[in-house]
């Protein structure tokens, strides 16, 4: 099996006694899932300090009652953030259009940096950052924090194990409701104009479950060919709907659908197929993974996660990615494997608009 994917994720690892380290939070007023970030680096006991980058100060009220002493100072601009500190981790969050030069700048100080999804209008823009990340030693991380839940982490360990034998394909969707679409304050954001958001469905909400695909299988996408659209009718230019086919380096094919479609509410599902069994994950199944082995003989068998009422993935990722910064353990994602699902998504839009199958070099 490839190596790819293969990153484990230390869920109660200690910290090394009285080992702290600064992370700045670099967003603006179009930054996504900001107060669930601070309230992640509230909760991460090795991180001692918080410089927050806030240039329309939208944040900086809910930043100190979030994190108190820990947010240490508060700037306009990431410019002079970076030009003033050193932090060992820069979490940002920016409208896609303008993460890569906070990104770029980031590593430029030196530090290790994990973006908000998905952090490029294309994906050569993010290919320079993750050249300059492996070049400087540092982790360039996509927030894709799927990738923690109890659930995908089990189904990686049962292909990884060969429970059910060779990875012969994978079928995926992930829909989400057409009603958010509607709002007029959505026709007006970032994420409805593709100059500013790089694409719809798939670079928002899609490229989490083509990444779990990559995750649990171990294999990468190389070859891609589908159809995009916006078949709701809604004032975007952006894509409500993906159908997407893809073939992996290990031979093996999948689909991915990925959409606005209901009225409310998502549905979510991935299944694989192997040589000696297969196994799935169903939203309508909260935290379960679902599998049957010919190997041991028995019918197909569930695993449920009971997990605490306050499990986080998002404070899961943060904390393993602050981890990583530290040296202590394996980032939550890989650069390469950062680069690898935007260049799978871009390499889609290509094939769309010319009709073509893409490949991924």
């Amino acid at each position: 099996m490839s190596a790819f994917g293969a990153a484990s994720i230390a869920f109660a690892a200690p910290p090394t006694p009285g080992e702290r380290i600064t992370v700045a939070l670099i967003t603006h007023s179009g930054g996504a899932h900001v107060e669930i970030y601070l309230q992640s680096l509230a909760k991460a006991e090795e991180v001692g300090i918080v410089l927050l980058s806030d240039p329309d100060g939208t944040y900086e009220v809910k930043a100190r009652a979030t994190l108190g002493e820990k947010l240490a100072k508060v700037y306009a601009s990431y410019h002079d953030l970076l030009a003033n500190e050193r932090p060992r981790l820069a979490l940002i969050s920016m409208e896609a259009k303008l993460a890569p030069a906070a990104i770029d700048a980031a590593l430029d100080a030196g530090g290790h940096v994990m973006a908000e999804k998905p952090a490029c209008t294309n994906a050569e823009d993010f290919a320079k950052l993750a050249a300059k990340a492996n070049a400087k030693g540092l982790h360039l991380m996509l927030a894709l924090c799927n990738r923690v839940n109890p659930e995908v982490v089990e189904a990686k360990r049962l292909v990884s194990s060969g429970e059910i034998g060779k990875v012969y394909g994978i079928e995926m969707h992930i829909v989400q409701d057409q009603t958010r679409l509607t709002s007029e304050a959505y026709h007006k954001s970032w994420m409805a104009d593709k100059a500013r958001a790089g694409g719809g469905h798939l670079t928002w909400l899609g490229l989490h479950w083509l990444d779990l695909g990559m995750f649990i299988t171990g294999a990468k996408v190389e070859q891609v060919a589908g159809f995009t659209g916006n078949v709701g009718g809604q004032p975007i230019n952006i894509e409500d709907s993906v159908a997407m086919s893809m073939r992996f380096d290990n031979g093996t094919f999948g689909t991915l659908t990925s959409g606005y479609y209901l009225d409310k509410g998502n549905q979510m599902h991935l299944k694989v197929w192997g040589s000696d069994g297969w196994l799935q994950i169903d939203n309508d199944k909260d935290h379960t993974v679902e599998w049957y082995s010919a190997k041991s003989g028995a019918g197909p068998q569930e695993r449920s996660f009971n997990n605490p009422a306050d499990f986080d993935p998002y404070a899961v990722f943060v904390r393993s990615a602050v981890r990583a910064s530290m040296g202590l353990e394996s980032p939550p994602i890989t650069t390469d494997e950062s680069l690898r699902v935007l260049q799978a998504v871009y390499a889609l839009y290509r094939a769309a608009e010319s009709g073509q199958a893409q490949r991924i070099e």
